[in-house]
């Protein structure tokens, strides 16, 4: 049985619960959204402890799938929470874990814009904030690098959800020029639209 150069065993020593818990990003009415839940002890981010011989990958799916209904994302880590009084009811780390999904794929959960999501459960408005904070760095950068327009789109849509997602309006001239070096002209137009069609775009 293995010992340590201290001579204890693994179990000689205390152990904290292990969690997962994840934000579930949208853009929906102009704003950047949080999928929240509700339980006993209030609003809280998606999330559940992870079960003997589970995977983080699992235990975020399970949580997803059987707190906030949803199905078929793909998760990334985005941070471990781990301050020792972070939970009311123990010793809990948590690994934080980022889902950025179009708004119909979270049409059956409670979305609530990230400005307005305070007085979350333990620690959870801290992961909202970073959760936000990493997909605005993504966005000032890149057009729409989660596809949530999908492959084509108009440059006024783009301007909005880049938008949206930085909490403020954008400068229209600034972004087009920033924007346009990353992206391709199609042979198309958005059609049913009063004026003249937009041309529609793709990423390069």
């Amino acid at each position: 049985m293995y010992r340590d150069s201290a001579e204890k065993l693994l179990t000689d020593y205390p152990r904290p619960s292990l969690a997962v818990d994840t934000a579930v990003l949208t853009v929906t009415g102009g704003a950047l959204c949080v999928a929240l839940v509700q339980n006993r002890d209030g609003w809280r981010l998606p999330g559940t402890f992870v079960h003997e011989r589970e995977t983080l990958a699992d235990a975020v799916l399970r949580s997803l799938r059987d707190k906030a209904h949803i199905e078929g994302l793909r998760p990334r880590q985005l941070h471990v929470f781990d301050a020792p009084g972070r939970d009311t009811r123990g010793w809990v780390i948590s690994v934080a874990h980022l889902v950025v999904v179009p708004a119909a794929s979270v049409a059956h959960v409670q979305m609530r814009p990230v400005t307005e999501a305070h007085g979350l459960v333990f620690d959870h408005d801290k992961i909202v904030e970073l959760a936000a904070r990493t997909l605005r760095a993504q966005y000032r950068v890149a057009p729409d690098p989660e596809s949530l327009l999908g492959p084509q789109f108009t440059l006024l849509d783009l301007l909005r959800l880049h938008s949206a997602i930085a909490g403020e309006p954008l400068g229209k001239d600034t972004f087009r020029r920033h924007m346009r070096s990353h992206l391709l002209e199609t042979d198309a137009y958005q059609q049913g639209l009063v004026g003249k069609p937009a041309k529609l775009f793709r990423h390069a």
